[in-house]
């Protein structure tokens, strides 16, 4: 979840699930590693990784596994032909691999030690087989829950789902925190080198680093962006929000009036505030601003309460697919929009820029592109339900409708 422990990824994100080792980088989030020279010893890892069940321990090296646990490995080849079909084979790319499934594949890269013990391995997003956007709007019908979707080259409508209607969208949001700030620089209120010092009540709970940081750290406008669109950092997050204001963004935002921090989300949502929650939900503006400065004086709840069922859908962030593609058009030629490329396959494309969110029964892909041909394309989806997601097969899905848009 993006706004438990992804907010995942992504990078949702998410969406961890496809990058395995022992420094348990974001979903989604590509890394650059130096691998070793390729052998056969490697092939052969993989290869019996996916199709000798159950998977071993002593295929793993202790540090490995220190990190990550087998079941965690399992779920995430389950997760792999759930999505994609039976596996098929393993082939070579370059330095690297691709294994093949029925229905696409996933570049892969791995390796492993002396004894043939793997070290680190590392599912870039998959690649499914493209469909055509008749078919991928056929299979979003077919969720249960809320769903829209929009595909758009230029200004220009190739497909809609349920486009005007506001979802909750988790950490997309962060979209709008970003163009608030984008017009503030522009017009000289702010610059990108702006130097603030990290304030203890700006402490959200992850995704993130930030929050582990002592009060007083120094750090960039541009440092805090690139925080909140790659890795999601909640506390760059809501650094930003205070520093920008909740005025700015209830101004292009007036469904979400008030403009809730990650930090107040949080509070709302803990299992040991249902009482607050309710006295929330029944006041009016002004007391729902009150009570939102009282906020600052709580604890923050302890992470491990959310991950469950979903909770309070609506503490949230609604936006349309259609002000999801619109905002992220105002933000997508910033650089730090593609640090992190989401579900897209970057080598595709010209330039990807990304942003998801997702929290226990919400899930959305926001997604800029620019073809190698120089047509753009905007494609939002967002998935809301009263129970756990089904998170590979919505990924998969939205994957394959980009790889269809090729």
């Amino acid at each position: 979840m993006l706004l438990a422990n992804l907010l995942l990824t992504a990078n949702l994100v998410l969406p961890n699930k496809f990058f395995i080792e022992p420094k348990q980088q974001k979903f989604l989030q590509v890394a650059q590693v130096q691998l070793p020279k390729k052998s056969n010893m490697s092939k052969a890892a993989l290869e019996r990784l996916l199709t000798t069940e159950p998977v071993q321990a002593d295929w793993f090296t202790s540090e490995f596994l220190a990190h990550v646990p087998i079941s965690q490995i399992q779920q995430i080849i389950s997760s792999l032909k759930q999505g994609l079909g039976d596996y098929q084979k393993v082939q070579e790319q370059g330095k690297n691999y691709i294994v093949v499934f029925a229905r696409g594949y996933v570049p892969t890269q791995i390796a492993v030690d002396a004894n043939g013990k793997i070290t680190m391995l590392f599912f870039r997003p998959p690649v499914a087989q493209g469909k055509t956007l008749e078919e991928a709007i056929a299979e979003f019908k077919t969720l249960p829950g809320k769903v829209s979707f929009l595909v758009l080259e230029g200004k220009s409508e190739r497909a809609a789902l349920n486009a005007n209607t506001p979802l909750a969208v988790g950490s997309a949001f962060k979209l709008a925190v970003l163009q608030i700030l984008k017009s503030q620089i522009t017009t000289g209120k702010r610059s990108w080198r702006d130097v603030v010092e990290l304030q203890p009540i700006w402490k959200s709970l992850p995704s993130g680093t930030l929050q582990t940081w002592p009060a007083g750290s120094l750090l960039t406008l541009q440092t805090l962006s690139a925080l909140m669109i790659s890795q999601s950092d909640n506390t760059a997050t809501d650094s930003l929000i205070n520093i920008i204001g909740r005025q700015a963004l209830e101004s292009i935002s007036p469904r979400n009036i008030p403009f809730l921090t990650t930090r107040e989300f949080f509070i709302l949502k803990s299992a040991k505030n249902q009482e607050l929650l309710q006295r929330y939900r029944n006041s009016n503006l002004e007391e729902k601003r009150a009570i939102l400065q009282s906020l600052t004086q709580q604890p923050l709840p302890d992470p491990s309460e959310f991950g469950g069922k979903p909770v309070a859908l609506d503490i949230e962030w609604f936006f349309t697919a259609q002000e999801l593609c619109s905002v992220m058009e105002q933000v997508a030629d910033l650089p730090l929009m593609s640090i992190n490329p989401g579900v897209a396959n970057a080598e595709d494309w010209e330039r990807v820029a990304f942003k998801g969110g997702s929290e226990s029964g919400v899930l959305n892909l926001t997604t800029w592109l620019k073809a190698k041909n120089g047509k753009q394309y905007c494609v939002a989806a967002t998935w809301n339900h009263d129970a756990p997601l089904e998170e590979s097969r919505f990924f998969n899905l939205y994957a394959s409708a980009i790889a269809g848009l090729k």
